[in-house]
């Protein structure tokens, strides 16, 4: 039975016409141990317990995030530890409920960000029959991607994640590519790019910095990257970009940068002038009650839900000007969007 939906509430100036929220349904789940994810850690804060999205606070987010939006477009933003854990059911289950609370004339976009290791061919046909946008996680070649990105038994993982890139490619599924720029890959800018533009073929790729506070949090440990380390590393990627692949190939921070040189708003945090417009919604941590952002209604509770719209207009978020920050996966020729 399809949901008559409600009319975006009328919000006046104080929250943002359109946000996304960052869905982590397995939590900080991972079937990768990579050496500098800050996240994996975070399954110690569900002692005892599976931290699996159920399918009332699945119903009750997909309602309430569609509920919240007054633009023609809403993103919803699959994340983890690594979301497709969560089986291929789920995410049937979630495009249904998309469909089913849609309001006329609205358009629905989802994008998945995972390791590419999982996936097979039924995942792609879902993927593309379903319009999934996907980020892949690819930190270069071989040597450079396996040097911190291995699985819970140590062993590299290069080459699932390239097949899985292909399977992506044979389907006809939009992908891009997220690649963590550290230690072991800092001085080879133009080697990585050229890998991801010519062996990923990828249209769209993102550069994220890892940096992270050593044991004693007074400095930084081995594997992170110097601001100077980085700076070279994209100037030696711009400088081959610029000369061959502006239009063909579209790398998000020079996309993001050229956008706020030219009076757009920022969709990355660092360009913008307050972050906050891309809230996380995941399984809440133990001793935090039913918490998390959003609560399903329930009969036998006395507190109502909560919903996005009232979180993104508290005044807590809300900075005397707001830019707008926080996207999803980018799809080649948009700055809009960009891959998690």
């Amino acid at each position: 039975m399809r949901h008559t939906p409600s009319t975006p509430p009328d919000a006046g100036p104080s929250a943002p016409e359109a946000f996304h929220v960052v869905a982590k349904p397995r939590g900080a789940l991972c079937n990768l141990a990579c050496a500098y994810c800050f996240y994996l850690s975070k399954e110690a804060l569900y002692p005892g317990r599976d931290p699996r999205m159920r399918d009332a606070l699945l119903e009750a987010a997909v309602r309430q995030h569609i509920e919240a939006q007054r633009a023609p477009e809403v993103v919803f933003d699959w994340q983890g530890g690594e979301p497709t854990l969560m089986g291929l059911d789920f995410f049937r289950r979630a495009v249904g409920l998309q469909q089913r609370y849609r309001r006329p004339g609205t358009r629905i976009l989802n994008t998945l960000q995972t390791n590419g290791t999982t996936l097979d061919a039924e995942w792609c046909r879902f993927l593309r029959e379903s319009g999934f946008l996907v980020g892949v996680s690819l930190d270069g070649p071989r040597a450079l991607h396996d040097a911190y990105r291995v699985d819970r038994g140590g062993s590299p993982t290069f080459d699932r994640v390239m097949a899985g890139i292909a399977l992506l490619q044979a389907h006809g599924v939009e992908f891009n590519v997220l690649t963590a720029v550290h230690a072991a890959n800092a001085g080879r800018g133009l080697e990585v790019y050229r890998f991801l533009r010519e062996a990923a073929r990828a249209p769209v790729v993102q550069f994220i910095p890892i940096v992270e506070r050593d044991a004693g949090g007074e400095g930084v440990t081995s594997r992170s990257v110097t601001g100077r380390q980085y700076g070279e590393f994209l100037m030696e990627v711009f400088a081959e970009w610029v000369r061959r692949d502006v239009g063909r190939v579209f790398v998000q921070i020079f996309d993001v940068a050229l956008g706020v040189w030219f009076g757009r708003p920022s969709s990355l945090c660092v360009f913008a002038e307050t972050c906050g417009a891309a809230p996380a919604l995941g399984s809440p941590a133990r001793g935090a009650g039913r918490g998390g952002l959003i609560w399903p209604r329930r009969s036998a509770s006395p507190r109502p839900s909560v919903g996005f719209f009232c979180i993104m207009r508290s005044r807590r978020l809300q900075p005397p000007r707001r830019a707008r920050t926080g996207a999803p996966p980018l799809r080649a020729g948009s700055s809009r969007r960009r891959a998690p």
